[in-house]
């Protein structure tokens, strides 16, 4: 069972937003040495929380700092850009890391509509034809050639080598799930973001809708999901109060960085929160390492994965870095932990 890691580039109340990029970095290198298997960063713009916007410049960066980690993108939300230029892109990108990159796509916006527009002035065009793009991406970045008659279909996305980024679609719905099997490449289900809802459904979707393909001939999938581990629950349950503190108050129509437990704690209990606060413990996986084992055993469903990708939230980064200490362990203690899909999670 592979494990890794997908981080966000989070603002932290009262730290330089420099320190959390470099943060995400030696974050990376960490991961390496813990025996992850991917590293994985995402992209956002003009978010108040979430400031990491430029993956594939991170990646570059994290490839000089490591050796043998596979850093991806998580994902390059395509269509904000030209698929030629992100297909050069990642083909450096390659050269840097041969055999290390992965090309995590998306749909979604990873912003607000004002925000995409000033991105892409055609991103609606580009989100309706994003099968399109996403066909062309993957032709250019694997040097394989485009449908005949394409009028770019001369264009080489260079530097041209024997290796090529592993291509995936990120995706919360049938959507994604039904592009990724027709495509024939890996599909990621973000469980972080629907809570597991429809997760069945897509994955199911995918492997009975699968296209074997040169880059694949079974399906693959990974699963992403938030959690949390620390010394023991008390402390665990604590910690997850900032998060748990954001996710309410986003219900609420307000964003900020990520405030710490104590003043989260603090805004729970003045907004009469403290009840939800405690239902989403019970549905999340937090607490200490027996705690989040158990709750991993004690979730069931009928759609297996291949891998897990585990993305976590706290103010404190020394306890953010104890929290996946902990959870590499879990792997190596108990490797098929983690092989169940899930149900409920956060």
């Amino acid at each position: 069972m592979k494990l890794s890691i997908l981080d966000q580039s989070v603002a932290i109340a009262n730290k330089c937003q420099d320190q959390v990029i470099n943060d995400t970095l030696n974050l990376s290198i960490m991961a390496e040495e813990l025996g992850y298997s991917r590293f994985w960063i995402s992209e956002h713009h003009n978010h108040p929380t979430i400031i990491g916007t430029a993956p594939e410049v991170l990646m570059a960066a994290i490839a000089a700092k490591t050796k043998k980690i596979r850093i991806g993108s998580a994902g390059i939300m395509l269509p904000h850009y030209s698929s030629f230029k992100v297909a050069e892109q990642f083909r450096v990108l390659n050269s840097l890391a041969p055999n290390r990159i992965d090309l995590g796509l998306g749909r979604a916006p990873g912003s607000d509509g004002r925000t995409a527009l000033a991105l892409n002035s055609n991103n609606r065009e580009f989100s309706e034809n994003f099968p399109s793009h996403v066909r062309d991406l993957i032709a250019w970045v694997t040097n394989g050639d485009l449908l005949e008659g394409h009028p770019f279909g001369r264009l080489k996305a260079q530097p041209i080598s024997d290796t090529s980024p592993e291509i995936w679609m990120l995706g919360t719905s049938n959507y994604g799930a039904q592009l990724a099997a027709y495509l024939g490449i890996p599909y990621c289900y973000a469980y972080f973001i629907t809570e597991g809802h429809g997760m069945s459904e897509s994955i199911k979707n995918y492997k009975e809708n699968f296209k074997p393909s040169k880059f694949l001939n079974k399906p693959k999938v990974n699963v992403c999901l938030w959690a949390l581990a620390s010394d023991d629950d008390e402390k665990a349950e604590y910690l997850f109060s900032s998060r748990a503190y954001w996710k309410i108050a986003r219900n609420y129509g307000e964003l900020d960085t990520l405030k710490s437990p104590k003043d989260a704690l603090s805004k729970l209990n003045e907004n009469n929160w403290m009840s939800e606060f405690k239902n989403m413990i019970r549905s999340s996986i937090v607490g200490s390492s027996e705690t989040v084992k158990n709750k991993i055993n004690s979730i069931k469903d009928d759609n297996a994965f291949d891998e897990l990708t585990i993305l976590t939230w706290c103010h404190d980064e020394k306890e953010r870095i104890n929290s996946y200490k902990i959870f590499s362990e879990l792997i190596k203690i108990f490797p098929d932990l983690l092989i169940m899909a899930f149900s409920r999670v956060i």
